[in-house]
């Protein structure tokens, strides 16, 4: 039997009525494939983008193994960056609500202070990046030792960054019988030897490429002389009915530049590239997150990690020059079953870029008049 929704799987009532709360009810296909195994205690290896519904994959199972009575740490997710970390807190957090549960997203640039008390009064959850994971556990106050379920999310995001021997430090500080889940939007040979290392018969869930140009999305694109992109995107943006938006650019000077001729027009717009520092970066993303900002005009890097709900439009201004990128675009705004709509300005010079992305998906992407 095909599972379908959330009701079909063996959760308890706690649990159901936590995702009952968020609104969900269908699965998507890698929670439909990974929470069964990981119900059952199984290792599994799911290749899926952000922007699937991964984290109530891997959570919903891992507050089903927790014993919230027990105040010791039992789940331990590991993020590459703070705002991952806070996002998949916050979700798990959410979903466990009626499970008595305590979640604690650990990072750095905050002050320990505070994360040590939380750990002191007793938290089952730890959601974190690795370098703040390691400087809690040389402090003594983080103790792995009860941890049943271990995650490693984003996991070749975190090998990019160089977090390798601190993943194998922290994972060498767990039980060797805890079960252990990886995901990772692409799974390369540095994926597959941590896979190999620190996992017992995982069971591999690979959710295909076209599945991420999630079906609910309206996909339209408009070729347009390189020169006339701007009145292109001003036109788009005055005859739609734009609620929040995100315009994608592929360099840190065109999205300056873009946010500031939009605002000179008297559009809401901010730029939010990897140049910011991270105050500007949190400035700007708590504006648009509370609805205070209407247009983001962001790179992919400024991008990653980014889940912010009521998002009705994506606009590609420049095309990406992976195609995978343009999933991981759109998939910001068809968030957890919602309806968007994406938008590409397709330069006359990016059509083969733009051949390689049709050639990808399944889904149709319209021509705009």
């Amino acid at each position: 039997m095909q599972i379908e929704c959330f009701k079909d799987l063996p959760l308890s009532a706690q649990v159901i009525r936590g995702i009952e709360e968020l609104g969900f009810r269908n699965l998507f296909p890698i929670q439909a494939q990974a929470i069964p195994p990981l119900l059952e205690g199984k290792d599994v290896i799911g290749q899926a983008q952000t922007g699937t519904g991964k984290t109530a994959a891997f959570g919903i199972p891992m507050i089903e193994h927790i014993d919230p009575r027990a105040r010791s740490v039992q789940g331990l997710v590991l993020a590459p960056t703070r705002e991952l970390a806070v996002q998949v807190a916050e979700h798990i957090s959410r979903l466990g609500k009626y499970a008595g549960l305590r979640v604690l997203p650990v990072y750095g640039g905050e002050p320990i202070g505070k994360q040590i008390r939380a750990l002191h009064e007793g938290v089952q959850v730890v959601v974190g990046t690795p370098g703040r994971m390691i400087d809690l556990l040389k402090r003594r106050v983080l103790n792995l030792s009860s941890v049943k379920v271990v995650i490693l999310d984003e996991a070749d995001r975190m090998l990019d960054m160089g977090f390798i021997e601190d993943i194998e430090y922290i994972l060498s500080m767990t039980p060797r019988n805890r079960q252990t889940g990886l995901f990772s939007a692409t799974i390369d040979q540095q994926v597959m030897n941590i896979c190999k290392r620190y996992m017992k018969n995982p069971e591999k869930i690979l959710v295909s490429k076209d599945e991420i140009a999630l079906t609910q999305m309206d996909q339209y694109y408009m070729v347009v002389n390189p020169h006339g992109k701007f009145e292109a995107l001003c036109s788009i943006l005055s005859e739609n009915h734009i609620g929040r938006a995100i315009i994608f650019c592929r360099t840190r000077m065109n999205t300056d530049v873009l946010a500031d001729k939009l605002k000179g027009l008297g559009y809401d717009a901010k730029a939010l590239h990897a140049g910011f520092t991270q105050a500007q970066r949190d400035f700007v993303m708590d504006s648009f997150r509370k609805g205070r900002l209407k247009l983001l005009v962001a790179t992919d890097v400024a991008a990653r990690g980014l889940d912010i709900q009521g998002v009705t439009h994506i606009i590609n201004y420049d095309v990406p020059l992976d195609a995978l990128v343009y999933f991981h675009r759109i998939g910001r705004t068809a968030r957890m079953g919602g309806e968007g709509t994406a938008i590409t300005l397709v330069g006359y010079g990016e059509l083969t870029e733009f051949e390689n992305i049709k050639a990808l998906t399944k889904t149709t992407i319209e021509e705009m008049g």
